[in-house]
């Protein structure tokens, strides 16, 4: 019976490594290239032999492809590749902004309302679920109507949107960690309460928190998209990818491409980020590798 027993567990351990090996198939690194040639373009867009995104000619608009314009120009005769390219760095410079706010303050909140408990953790909840009550959406028109149009003010509305999702998943870690053995030995050590926060739970709930946060990525683009197609999100002439398609619609009789390019540049992209999130968040979930 004990040999059955090792020969079983032996090929449930065999077998892990080759189901997380499948997990992160062609798909998976398809969207990580993806990513990675996103960020490249946006993060070098100055040094790429492109022309200014801003540049008019009117004598040349809605221009096909051409060796001049890969891509062609738009209703104003601005280049539609160099255009794409910078509205790829506005929208990562949002996309990734935003979050880094959510996950650092909604992060901090749940970790604490999830260790401390109490009348504490009735406050921050409770507050979250008054923020969360407002419609997310109506709720940016609104401030992005009142506060002007920057790519601060895009980057900070969208970050505290996205507090209350990032304290509930950091909250319901720490409720799960609280509890385990590590913790318990740290108190009874005599170990302070920041102590085992940043020492003992921090490393643990970065891990979700993580996976979340590329998921919070692909929500952020998509949401400062909508706004810039409704006309408030970043101010022109600023190349994005939402104004791209907003400002597109208007050609879609004569130059459809020039909405729908921008628009699988945003589809691929969110796409890439919700697999890549979404496979991270299956492989740091706890109960994946419960037996």
């Amino acid at each position: 019976m004990a040999t059955l027993d090792l020969a079983l567990e032996e090929e449930v351990v065999a077998a892990l490594p080759a189901r997380r090996k499948r997990r992160l198939g062609p798909v998976f690194w398809a969207a990580i290239a993806w990513m990675v040639f996103i960020f490249v373009a946006a993060i070098f867009a100055d040094v790429l032999p492109l022309p200014s995104p801003t540049d008019m000619d009117m004598l040349n608009r809605r221009a096909p492809f051409s060796a001049l314009h890969w891509l062609g120009t738009d209703g104003l005769g601005r280049d539609e590749l160099a255009r794409l390219v910078y509205g790829a760095r506005i929208s990562l410079i949002v996309g990734l902004g935003a979050p880094v706010i959510g996950v650092t303050i909604g992060g901090a909140l749940g970790m604490l309302a999830g260790y401390f408990r109490g009348r504490f953790e009735t406050l921050v909840v409770g507050s979250m679920d008054v923020l969360l009550a407002f419609p997310p959406l109506i709720l940016a028109l609104a401030v992005t109507a009142y506060l002007g149009q920057s790519i601060l003010n895009l980057t900070c509305i969208l970050g505290m949107l996205g507090i209350p999702a990032f304290m509930r998943v950091a909250r319901a870690a720490t409720l799960t960690l609280a509890r385990r053995e590590f913790v318990i030995a740290a108190q009874a050590l005599g170990a302070s309460h920041a102590r085992i926060l940043l020492r003992e739970l921090l490393p643990n709930v970065m891990l979700p928190l993580l996976a979340f946060f590329l998921l919070g990525v692909a929500v952020i683009i998509v949401a400062e998209g909508a706004l810039s197609f409704l006309g408030l999100g970043v101010p022109p002439p600023i190349a994005s990818w939402g104004s791209m398609i907003g400002e597109g619609r208007e050609s879609l009789d004569v130059a459809p491409q020039l909405a729908f390019l921008p628009a699988i540049a945003m589809f691929l992209t969110v796409l890439s980020f919700n697999l890549v999130g979404d496979t991270l968040r299956a492989l740091t979930d706890p109960r994946q590798g419960a037996l």
